[in-house]
């Protein structure tokens, strides 16, 4: 027979409920198996900002680029390096 889970403590602050689950198996507070996937529509994921220096030509001709299709230089950039990554 299964035991029963452990009562979840009160948290001051995130720091303190962060140092508690470093030092804690969720297992012995959780019942995993009645977890539900949960749905994120709405998170973006996180940017870096990044320096590239590109020859002012090919800068050129991606702005070009990108005007011709109405979105902005950088958006299709990372569009086109997606797409390169995933071997499209």
């Amino acid at each position: 027979m299964k035991k029963p889970n452990k009562p979840l403590p009160k948290f001051a602050s995130e720091a303190q409920e962060r140092a508690f689950w470093e030092k804690n198996d969720s297992t012995e507070y959780l019942d995993w198996s009645k977890a539900q996937r949960a749905s994120l529509p709405n998170l973006k994921p996180t940017t870096k900002t990044i320096s590239l220096r590109l020859p002012q030509h090919l800068l050129d001709a991606i702005k070009a680029a990108a005007n011709a299709r109405d979105v902005p230089y950088q958006s299709l950039m990372k569009v086109w390096l997606q797409e390169k990554i995933r071997g499209r």
